[in-house]
C-alpha cells in the first residue's frame, strides 16, 4: 500500500486498531494529529496538505450532554478549517461516525451536524467524503465503563467478579478491526452481529470459566472468536502451568483442549541461538508449549514499547497464548535442540496467513 495516511483520535480504541490494521497491510505509517494540531490552522493544514487519506476519529462520548454536542462539532470544525488551509486538500476525507447520528442524543446530534458540516466543506473543496456510520464497537483493549459494555464485562470477569444486567437490551456490535478496513477503505462489507447484554455476559461468563482451567472455549463462528480475543485482552500475558501425568512407562502431559472444535497442531524444531516467529495476528488464537529443550518467549503489544519475557523449559511444561495484536518470538536459549507444540485455532491458509512480520525488538 502506498496511499499516505492522517489520523485524528490515533491514541483512542479504534485509532490504535485503525493504525494496527494499516501496519498489517502494507499502509506508510500514518501521519498522527492530536489535538494541539487541530487547533492550530496552520499546523494542521500541513499535515492534511495533498494526503491521499484523511481519517477523523477523534471524538467526546461522555460528558455533560452540552459539552458532548459541542465537542465533536468543535472537533470537526477545527478540521475543517485545515482542510480549507490547503494548498492541496486531501482526495478522500473519512469521517468515524455513528449510527447514533441525529438520534435525539447529546452525542448523536454532535455527531449528525458534524458529518452535515464535513460533507459540505469537502464538497466545496473537491474532496471525497465519505460519512461512516458505525455501529456498537468492541475489540482488544477497549476501556471498561467507557468503550463499550464488552470491555466492561471482560474487565469485571477478569478480575473475579461478575457482571451485572440492568435493563437488557438488543446491540448490534461491529468488531473495532472491521470498523478499521471500513474507515481505511479496505472494504466496503460490515459484518455487525445482534446479541442482547444479557447474551453477551452469558458467552463471557462461559468463556472465563473455560480459560480458568487453560481449555479453550467452543468458539464456533467468526464473531465468538472475536469476543474471546477481546476478554483474553484484558488478562495479563503469563504463563500457565500444566500438569505432568508419570508412571513407570513415562509421563503425559495435555497441552490442548478445546471444546467444540478441532484446529491445528503442530511441532517444531529449532536449533540453540535461533528465533521463530518476529509477527502478530489480528485474529488468530495460537498456543505455544515447550515439551523439550529451555526457550524464551518474548511478546510485545503492537506500537507499545514494553516487552514481556517468559522463560519456559520442556522439564516443567507451561501454556502461553499469544494475544492478538502483540508481536511474539520465541528463541532456543539453551545447549540442546528445542521441540515447541503450537496450535491455533484454524487451519493455515497460506492464501490468508493471519500472519504480520513484526519484530518483538
Amino acid at each position: 500500500m502506498t496511499e499516505s495516511l492522517v489520523l485524528t483520535g490515533a491514541g483512542g480504541f479504534l485509532g490504535w486498531h485503525v493504525r494496527v490494521l494499516a501496519r498489517a497491510l502494507g499502509f506508510p505509517e500514518p501521519t498522527i494529529v492530536d489535538r494541539a494540531t487541530l487547533a492550530s490552522p496552520a499546523l494542521l493544514a500541513d499535515a492534511l496538505n495533498g494526503a491521499d487519506r484523511v481519517i477523523h476519529i477523534a471524538g467526546i462520548n461522555r460528558g455533560e450532554p452540552h459539552k458532548v454536542t459541542a465537542g465533536n462539532v468543535q472537533l470537526a470544525q477545527q478540521l475543517m478549517a485545515g482542510l480549507r488551509a490547503c494548498p492541496t486538500p486531501p482526495k478522500t476525507v473519512v469521517f468515524a461516525n455513528s449510527i447514533q447520528a441525529g438520534n435525539g442524543t447529546a452525542y448523536g446530534d454532535g455527531k449528525a451536524t458534524a458529518a452535515v458540516q464535513l460533507a459540505e466543506t469537502t464538497r466545496w473543496l473537491g474532496s471525497t467524503f465519505a460519512d461512516v456510520l458505525l455501529p456498537n464497537l468492541f475489540g482488544e483493549h477497549g476501556q471498561p465503563h467507557y468503550n463499550s459494555v464488552i470491555a466492561t464485562f471482560c474487565r469485571l470477569l477478569a478480575d473475579g467478579g461478575t457482571p451485572q444486567i440492568s435493563g437488557d437490551r438488543e446491540l448490534d456490535l461491529l468488531h473495532a478491526t472491521d470498523a478499521a478496513a471500513l474507515l481505511l477503505g479496505t472494504t466496503d462489507a460490515q459484518p455487525t452481529v445482534r446479541r442482547t447484554v444479557q447474551q453477551l455476559a452469558d458467552q463471557l461468563e462461559r468463556f472465563a470459566a473455560t480459560y480458568r482451567t487453560a481449555e479453550i472455549p467452543d468458539l464456533a463462528d467468526r464473531f465468538d472468536v472475536r469476543l474471546f480475543n477481546t476478554y483474553r485482552s484484558h488478562l495479563a500475558p503469563a504463563p500457565y502451568g500444566l500438569t505432568r501425568h508419570s508412571d513407570a512407562r513415562g509421563s503425559l502431559v495435555e497441552t490442548v483442549k478445546v471444546h467444540g472444535g478441532g484446529g491445528q497442531t503442530f511441532c517444531s524444531s529449532t536449533v540453540p541461538g535461533i528465533t521463530r516467529g518476529q509477527h502478530f495476528h489480528l485474529a488468530k488464537v495460537e498456543r505455544f508449549v515447550v515439551v523439550r529443550g529451555e526457550a524464551e518467549i518474548r511478546l510485545r503489544r503492537v506500537l507499545h514499547d514494553e516487552v514481556l519475557t517468559f522463560r519456559v523449559s520442556g522439564e516443567e511444561p507451561v501454556v502461553v497464548d499469544m494475544p492478538t495484536m502483540w508481536a511474539h518470538d520465541i528463541t532456543n536459549v539453551g545447549d540442546s535442540e528445542l521441540t515447541t507444540l503450537f496450535w491455533s485455532n484454524d487451519l493455515f491458509d497460506p492464501a490468508n496467513p493471519d500472519t504480520y512480520p513484526e519484530p518483538v525488538r
